[in-house]
């Protein structure tokens, strides 16, 4: 069993950083997709990055350029390094793992992650 818990969310005006990171206790060399997902109120959740064990990663379009995720085996810890941050960043970010093994970019479906942190607010104001 793999428990998930993110940090590192806040209040930051517009332009400014955060850095997000989600600690996996459990194996987490059992683990392969670790992925970013989001949710504002009145919308459906969404992946915003993922990483694989291969260093395959995805990125939403919305944030190319601005966000970079990585993974830390050592401290078993993925991270979300986040940049020019606008207001329409402003959401529940919550952290997500598989274990299933595959090649190549990280699959973005949620259906496809079996495990979830419980999230941490990012309010980004104008």
């Amino acid at each position: 069993q793999v428990r998930l818990m993110e940090s590192g969310g806040g209040s930051v005006q517009a332009g400014g950083s955060l850095r997000l990171s989600c600690a996996a206790s459990g194996s987490f060399s059992s683990l392969n997709a670790l992925g970013w997902y989001r949710q504002a109120p009145g919308k459906e959740r969404a992946m915003v990055a993922a990483i694989t064990v291969g260093s395959d990663t995805y990125y939403a379009d919305s944030v190319k350029g601005r966000f970079t995720v990585s993974r830390d085996n050592v401290k078993s810890t993925v991270n979300l390094q986040m940049d020019s941050l606008k207001p329409e960043d402003t959401a529940m970010y919550y952290c997500a793992a598989s274990r299933e093994f595959y090649i190549g970019t990280p699959r973005q479906d949620a259906r496809d992650y079996e495990f979830w942190g419980q999230g941490t607010q990012v309010t980004v104001s104008s």
